[in-house]
């Protein structure tokens, strides 16, 4: 076989190799949609993300406890999951998480994002500019106070 024909039937089975790829990764992608209960795909033939590791005894008392305390939430749709309702880019948990605290209380948990570790406990309904003094904060009032509203902590003074 001439080195040219070699050539040619290496690049013929990448090709076919990066097909199929392609097909198993479409047909993991759509085997199971939400609300299909009838599908005949098998969990272990679609494609899926790393998995994180189990939860301990410790992360499912804390979970316990977050959903008990979200119980102020979206209400969930029936059949539906909360991240599926919700858009919860840039929260801190996980799908998982957040989907079992919809399913355990019946509402979805408000947004978590990674300011929410930062900053001060929001007293009620308190704006965070007459909680706490930002004088010096280049912000204005409305941004420090929808930052509050939004996550439920008043940020950082910023200077």
């Amino acid at each position: 076989m001439s080195h040219r024909t070699a050539l040619r039937h290496n690049r013929h089975a990448r090709k076919a190799a990066a097909a199929m790829i392609i097909a198993v990764a479409a047909l993991g992608l759509t085997a199971c949609q939400d609300g299909e209960t009838d599908s005949s795909s098998s969990p272990s033939a679609s494609a899926s993300a790393p998995q994180s590791p189990a939860p301990t005894a410790n992360d499912q008392d804390q979970g316990q406890d977050q959903a008990k305390d979200t119980a102020k939430g979206t209400p969930r749709k029936p059949g539906m999951r909360c991240t599926n309702q919700i858009d919860y880019a840039g929260d801190t948990r996980d799908n998982a998480t957040i989907n079992s605290i919809g399913n355990d209380t019946g509402y979805c948990p408000p947004i978590q994002k990674e300011e929410t570790s930062k900053g001060t406990l929001r007293k009620g309904d308190m704006k965070c500019t007459d909680q706490i003094n930002y004088a010096g904060d280049h912000r204005d009032n409305a941004t420090i106070n929808s930052i509050g509203n939004d996550t439920g902590y008043c940020p950082p003074i910023e200077k």
